[in-house]
């Protein structure tokens, strides 16, 4: 049976930027994101790149799948770049035309800003930018950024991993100092509780009835299942960790496991020491909870 690839964890809060020079200028490509529950994605850029915007929203849904994204894509022209000595007066007369026409048809429509003239294509002649030049840049820029992006998203889950494992470690810790603990707990309770029973009801008669409520009892205040399940809780923890991936929504579901066990571990308890040890669990389970939030 062939092993399955273990995946890095990710970190849903990334940052990466990357330029390319044209002839025309420099094109910059930026990615930032944040925690959010689901791939919330937002684009800021030019009309020119607004028809690339499907190709790169397929690119980064295939290597990210939760936080809020934005894409910027920015062109800076060069400084040094020639101006054009002349419009192209031919598509200048048909454009203006055009206008008219339109005008005629539709009185109240707003014309033509001197900005949306000169940005029309071919209106500026060979001087005007490469479009299909800087979309294929833009998309070879947009595979480099997402590498590097994943790369700094990695390395903070890296971090991520290790608080969350430090925080298991100390909760096998309590677990292992408070197990060998409950059965002296819980006899130490029973024979306090049987001769407390046994002042109140002296009568013979009422003596087999007492055990059998102590022992009863008893073995409603025995938490060896609740550490069972934290122990079990925590090896699965332990394992999403170490698999990686898209591990945040499971993490999360086993914090709420986590909790519950050891809020029934405090309603069970009958000492301060049981006690001190669920609240102890739940401060580490809420520390742990907060690093998730960042887990992709």
């Amino acid at each position: 049976m062939k092993e399955s690839k273990k995946e890095n964890l990710r970190s849903m809060t990334g940052y990466a930027v990357e330029s390319a020079d044209l002839p025309a200028g420099q094109l910059s490509l930026e990615l930032r994101a944040v925690n959010s529950r689901f791939l919330d994605l937002s684009f800021r850029m030019g009309e020119d790149f607004r028809v690339l915007e499907p190709a790169l929203r397929e690119r980064i849904t295939e290597r990210v799948k939760r936080g809020k994204l934005e894409c910027r894509v920015n062109f800076t022209p060069r400084e040094d770049a020639a101006l054009p000595t002349a419009l192209n007066t031919a598509l200048l007369e048909q454009l203006r035309a055009l206008v008219g026409a339109a005008r005629e048809a539709f009185p109240d429509a707003r014309p033509l800003a001197v900005a949306e003239v000169l940005r029309w294509p071919g209106m500026l002649g060979d001087n005007a930018p490469d479009m299909e030049q800087m979309q294929a840049t833009a998309l070879k820029l947009m595979d480099t950024v997402l590498g590097q992006f994943n790369a700094s998203r990695n390395r903070e889950g890296d971090k991520l991993k290790a608080v969350i494992l430090d925080r298991v470690a100390g909760m096998r810790e309590h677990v292992a100092r408070i197990r060998p603990r409950t059965p002296e707990i819980v006899a130490a309770y029973r024979e306090k509780l049987n001769k407390r029973l046994e002042e109140l009801l002296p009568s013979p008669d009422a003596a087999e009835r007492i055990h059998q409520e102590v022992a009863l009892f008893a073995q409603k205040i025995d938490v060896d299942e609740e550490l069972d399940r934290l122990l079990t809780h925590l090896d699965e923890v332990t394992r999403v960790l170490d698999n990686g991936g898209a591990a945040g929504k499971r993490l999360d579901f086993l914090m709420q496991e986590l909790n519950r066990e050891a809020n029934t571990l405090g309603s069970k308890s009958v000492s301060l020491e049981l006690t001190r040890t669920s609240v102890e669990l739940k401060v580490l389970i809420e520390q742990i909870r907060e690093q998730v939030q960042n887990i992709e």
